[in-house]
């Protein structure tokens, strides 16, 4: 089968995948497949074959593999396969996060999350579409109004997410990644929003919190030398790679 054709939907439930994740962390910090696997509870075949279906997910090598004897000799990650723990771990805080806020009496779900992280702006979105652009995968994200928002990330952490048109996400930015002004030319290079003026800092380039037409509120800073107020008009500006996806 194709490895950019794999049926994600059935090979990226939790527990196989936590195990899998499991299997590429003991090899980065042992650096051995068959460390692995042992701490795994699983066979040297069984723990070879998880990292190759990852790598089948990730559609790029996540170890090196050195020749060695019937132990199956040393093991190192690859970049993308550190990439992979990255993302992985994003995912677990994520999850966390979300846990503890319904463990504390918190019924508001998805608006606790940025409560909970450094991100201080959130967008529950829905999956509009994906599309390839070289490594990387540029993810078109649905707003509750009916506007989008974008977001570039790797193919690894697509896949990895098991992202697909439909699926109800979270998109998170950093307030320092969002400028606001009384005007933003819109380019393809960027996410530009419309909405109101709720809040505005009295220094120049201070923080500024805009209203979306969604209702969402967006925390940003004005651009250099702007002084925006209550109630006015703004756009504000999203550089896509800036935007963290979450489910």
């Amino acid at each position: 089968m194709n490895k950019h054709t794999l049926p994600l939907d059935g090979v990226l439930g939790l527990q196989a995948v936590d195990k899998r994740i499991a299997i590429l962390r003991r090899v980065g910090e042992a650096g051995s497949i068959s460390e692995a696997a042992r701490a795994a509870g699983v066979s040297y075949k069984a723990a070879w074959q998880a990292l190759e279906t990852l790598a089948n997910l990730a559609g790029t090598p996540l170890v090196e593999k050195a020749v060695g004897g019937s132990g199956g000799g040393g093991a190192t990650l690859t970049p993308a396969g550190r990439r992979v723990l990255d993302a992985a771990d994003e995912m677990a805080r994520a999850r966390q996060r979300i846990l503890e806020s319904f463990a504390h009496g918190d019924t508001s779900g998805r608006a606790a999350f940025a409560l909970r992280t450094s991100m201080r702006n959130q967008f529950p979105c829905t999956v509009g579409a994906l599309s390839a652009h070289g490594g990387q995968v540029r993810v078109r994200l649905l707003l509750a109004d009916g506007g989008a928002l974008h977001a570039r990330i790797t193919r690894e952490s697509a896949q990895l997410l098991g992202l697909a048109p439909g699926m109800e996400v979270l998109a998170l930015c950093k307030a320092t990644a969002v400028q606001v002004a009384a005007h933003i030319a819109v380019s393809s290079a960027g996410n530009v929003l419309d909405g109101a003026i709720v809040r505005a800092s009295r220094a120049k380039a201070g923080e500024v919190t805009l209203r979306l037409a969604s209702g969402v509120q967006l925390v940003g800073f004005a651009a250099a030398g702007g002084i925006l107020k209550a109630g006015q008009a703004a756009m504000a500006s999203i550089d896509e790679a800036s935007v963290v996806i979450g489910v």
